[in-house]
């Protein structure tokens, strides 16, 4: 769809909003009530560094997420893989990456794997659950090599956005070729990326009826690499100390800042609309940010994206529903990426039954402060296991509570707690399938990417 068309679809979308202000001025007055399921709004950053938030400490600007922070539950112990794809994976099923030969590394752009299109995602449950509006907004990341892959055949009704990871926020391209798209066909959108997935997220706020309850999945490209931002936006850091090596450190905050505005654009419009109370918002980062090197910070955990460490895993969370989660708290039990497709399972009222065992938990009266955190092993990807004390990685041990910067490894002093963790470690292992790759497929494309980055059908 080029850029006309996707004008002309907005103002279809428009013309649905006056018809639902018509119908909603002639509903009776005394109809009976009824709980509303909630709009959902799942928020996710790329490669946000957990020290580059105002509400950790920041010198980056990030008044927004601050806000939802006061205003929410700060989850203070979530968790996600290392890299995204692992991560954005197991949101999508509830289940761990390994499972289906998504874990380890990041689905690069060779690559023909992808989420398998038997999986159950969230999206279709929310389907069932009688979300007719489903939309997945930017990073998608979960396969290129046909339309299997595709989220309009994975459960959403709506895509905007890119198929890749790393793309330029400019001119959209990853490979030498535009990765921008609108449903199944290319979108010649012009403009800095994070402003168009705000632009878009706010009109399906605007524009869908006020009587359907919705679903955003608004997966941010920023702050991921590459590292740019609009001038004006980058020069309001001159002269602010942010850390060594100053200009690419103002270009990543720039990063943060603009996508903590477009936050900022999708609350004011869920408050505008007067439908911020029965919301859910949840946003985290996909992974640890990746060091001072580029931008992005982790102290006081231990290293960055790419490993297992708290630093690569642990992640900048928030959570808010004010018609059911009183604000203003933190809640530092142990949960996850793999938690969020069974807990908004629970809060759309939807009695889930999965057709494929599910590693997540429904953690809503957790987050609800109606239940304690549980005793639980976690598993972020590469044989590292987390539980509420302790952490069992690369043979090594550590005790969160007292050490969550992860500088003394206690291993020698607690054998029972490491054969206990191993004996979890190889359960999860166990649990490792084959990678998904569509019938009559190499395991890795061969020569340029399509033009567009236009998915083919299947087998074509």
């Amino acid at each position: 769809m080029n850029t006309l068309g996707c004008q002309k679809w907005i103002g279809r979308s428009l013309a649905v909003l006056g018809f639902t202000a018509l119908w909603a001025l002639g509903a009776r007055a005394d109809a009976p009530a009824r709980p509303k399921q909630p709009n959902i709004i799942v928020i996710i950053a790329d490669d946000l560094g957990w020290a580059d938030v105002g509400f950790h400490g920041a010198a980056i600007r990030t008044p927004h997420l601050d806000r939802l922070a006061q205003e929410g539950i700060e989850l203070t112990r979530f968790y996600t893989c290392p890299v995204c794809s692992p991560t954005r994976t197991g949101v999508m099923t509830g289940r761990y990456p390994n499972r289906m030969g998504m874990d380890g590394a990041p689905t690069q752009f060779p690559d023909n794997k992808g989420l398998p299109p038997d999986e159950d995602t969230l999206a279709k449950m929310l389907g069932r659950a009688g979300y007719h509006h489903r939309h997945a907004l930017g990073k998608w990341h979960l396969g290129t090599a046909a339309r299997v892959f595709h989220p309009l055949r994975l459960g959403f009704t709506g895509f905007y956005g890119h198929y890749c990871g790393q793309i330029d926020h400019w001119t959209h391209e990853r490979g030498g070729e535009r990765d921008w798209h609108r449903d199944f066909e290319p979108c010649a959108d012009a403009g800095y990326s994070t402003h168009l997935l705000t632009r878009e997220a706010v009109r399906i706020v605007e524009t869908t009826p006020a009587a359907e309850p919705f679903f955003i999945y608004l997966a941010y490209n920023a702050p991921h690499t590459p590292n740019q931002a609009p001038a004006e936006e980058i020069a309001k850091y001159d002269g602010v100390k942010l850390g060594p090596g100053q200009p690419p450190l103002a270009t990543y905050a720039a990063m943060v800042s603009v996508m903590d505005a477009g936050i900022g654009e999708v609350l004011a419009a869920l408050d505008h609309k007067g439908i911020a109370d029965n919301t859910l918002v949840w946003f985290f980062s996909d992974n640890g940010g990746f060091g001072l090197k580029a931008g992005q910070r982790n102290p006081p955990f231990r290293d960055q994206k790419g490993t297992a460490y708290e630093g690569g895993i642990r992640v900048p969370a928030l959570a808010r529903w004010p018609a059911q989660w009183r604000g203003g708290r933190k809640v530092d039990a142990v949960m996850g990426y793999v938690d969020v497709l069974p807990t908004l399972a629970a809060a759309a009222g939807y009695q889930y039954t999965p057709p494929k065992p599910v590693d997540g938990i429904t953690v809503a009266d957790i987050i609800a402060g109606r239940q304690p955190a549980p005793d639980r092993a976690f598993y972020p990807d590469r044989g590292a296991v987390v539980t509420q004390r302790w952490k069992y990685i690369n043979d090594e041990l550590y005790d969160l509570a007292a050490d969550p910067g992860e500088t003394a490894n206690v291993a020698a002093q607690s054998p029972e707690v490491v054969a206990r963790l191993q004996k979890q470690r190889e359960y999860f292992l166990s649990l490792t399938g084959p990678k998904y790759i569509p019938p009559g497929f190499p395991p890795v494309k061969t020569g340029p990417p399509p033009k567009n980055w236009k998915m083919p059908e299947d087998g074509q």
